[in-house]
């Protein structure tokens, strides 16, 4: 890896801008940024960072360059064309922040390894609020050797960082991580449900269950600060999202030839709140249709 001078950035979503934001603030480093979208650039900008033109300009002027993309179709898109494998120099470093397929990682991070280049996977949890403090959780598919020189930079936006292992690894841990967080923000649903209708506070029932044994951060992010409220906000993660996630669960486990019963249940409660018109709400809206069943 090369002496990392100027970072790149593309993908100012809703987690990608704070995080860009906070490496503008305390990496130390130029920071050049892309999205297509006009506004986060402006703000960004304002913050101190400078504005690429395209994807290939990003690339041809960072030493190392983060993706915040949606899905693995987002990443393919800037991979191919006058993109990433076009662009890239011997010693650059690309780290994927979102949550990607295995196979569609493994097989990037090869094509840039015969060019003399480096991909490390590191999707990112935690909220839009741990974004922009800084508290993110990110798992690592990298070397260890690459791991060391990229975890400081990730340490700008993260306070848990793991090296799960090779490349790939990062993505594997992150795909679990959301199917179990989905199966259990569907018990919480579930649970809300239930009370509601037998004359149990759905605020007290969770408040409750935080002092036993099914306490969760999924109870006490997702449920009482969503399910138990109803606030299910666009521009959140999103149920679409959610179900695109699971579906990297989904292939993981064919391949293995193991079936994963409560995910595939997951899968069919996230496809049928979609089809009843909340794609793009904050995944937990599910507890919505759940209880108007």
């Amino acid at each position: 890896m090369t002496d990392t001078n100027t970072l790149g950035f593309i993908g100012l979503g809703v987690m990608g801008e704070p995080i860009c934001r906070n490496l503008v603030r305390k990496s130390g480093k130029r920071i050049v940024a892309f999205d297509l979208a006009a506004e986060p650039l402006q703000r960004l900008r304002a913050d101190g960072a400078e504005i690429g033109l395209s994807v290939a300009d990003v690339i041809r002027q960072s030493d190392l360059l983060f993706l915040c993309l949606p899905s693995a179709r987002h990443v393919r898109a800037v991979f191919e064309g006058d993109g990433i494998l076009k662009n890239i120099r011997s010693g650059q470093v690309v780290v994927d922040l979102g949550t990607s397929s295995v196979s569609q990682t493994r097989d990037f991070a090869g094509q840039l390894q015969a060019k003399g280049a480096a991909w490390a996977d590191a999707p990112i949890a935690r909220t839009r609020q741990a974004a922009q403090d800084g508290t993110l959780s990110v798992m690592v598919g990298a070397s260890h050797a690459l791991y060391a020189a990229i975890e400081p930079l990730i340490r700008c936006f993260a306070t848990e960082v793991t090296n799960c292992g090779d490349v790939g690894a990062g993505q594997v841990t992150k795909i679990l991580n959301n199917m179990v967080l989905f199966e259990t923000v569907n018990a919480l649903a579930e649970a809300v449900a239930v009370a509601r209708h037998n004359g149990v506070d759905p605020k007290l029932l969770l408040e409750t269950l935080s002092k036993g044994s099914a306490d969760s951060f999924a109870l006490r992010n997702h449920g009482l600060k969503a399910i138990v409220p109803g606030v299910f906000p666009e521009r959140a993660f999103s149920t679409e999202y959610a179900l695109k996630d699971l579906s990297y669960a989904l292939e993981l486990a064919a391949d293995a030839g193991i079936r994963i019963r409560g995910a595939e249940l997951i899968g069919t409660i996230l496809q049928e709140a979609i089809e009843q018109g909340s794609k793009d709400n904050y995944f937990p809206v599910i507890a919505k249709h759940i209880d108007r069943a």
